[in-house]
């Protein structure tokens, strides 16, 4: 029996602050300038997914009242954009990311719009929960040869209430399993799956 526990919710048609606006805005020239830099050499995960609808679904449940608080995590970061956006509607927000690279983006943009987000260097999978990948199949692009990002942060992922991830296609159960095993009881894993939108799922 599944432990995650869908849960309905309206995402709000919202109109964006103007300082998300920039946000959202910079965000997009950052990400077309660092994989035109990169077009020889393409990071192949690197997907950014709808932020429009990342802060809509928070806004969400931060209306409804849904998280059980205020710390906030994202699995596999890129350049920071949901991230940002948890701490623009008053999260305690952290992103891990494996990609040196793309840390570096993401601290740049939280700066440059004085935005209180943290980024880490490493694997969002903890290294008690590698055997996940021997037990749920192959795995194309989630990877776990960075260093302890949990170890770096003082923080264990039982600490955070909101999770975010984007999985690939195929990757869902890896994230949803690796949520239900470490996660926080009554936390909340929000995820995007590209045309069939957001998911919101309650650990019970």
């Amino acid at each position: 029996m599944s432990r995650l526990k869908t849960l309905e919710f309206d995402a709000p048609a919202i109109a964006l602050p103007q300082r998300v606006l920039d946000l959202l805005n910079d965000a997009d020239e950052r990400i077309d300038a660092f994989q035109h830099a990169r077009r020889d050499e393409p990071i192949a995960a690197f997907v950014p997914s709808d932020f429009v609808a990342v802060y809509q679904a928070l806004t969400a449940i931060e209306i409804q009242r849904l998280a059980p608080g205020r710390r906030f995590l994202e699995w596999g970061c890129g350049v920071g954009v949901a991230t940002c956006l948890a701490a623009e509607l008053g999260f305690d927000a952290v992103g891990i990311e494996i990609e040196d690279e793309l840390v570096d983006v993401s601290r740049e943009l939280a700066a440059d719009h004085q935005v209180a987000a943290q980024f880490v260097a490493g694997s969002f999978v903890p290294p008690e929960q590698e055997d996940l990948f021997d037990m749920l199949g192959d795995f194309n692009w989630v990877r776990t040869d960075g260093c302890d990002a949990y170890d770096e942060l003082d923080l264990d992922p039982d600490d955070f209430d909101v999770v975010y991830c984007y999985p690939w296609p195929g990757e869902e159960a890896l994230s949803e399993e690796l949520f239900a095993q470490c996660g926080a009881t009554g936390a909340l894993l929000l995820s995007f799956h590209g045309r069939e939108g957001m998911r919101l799922r309650r650990l019970v």
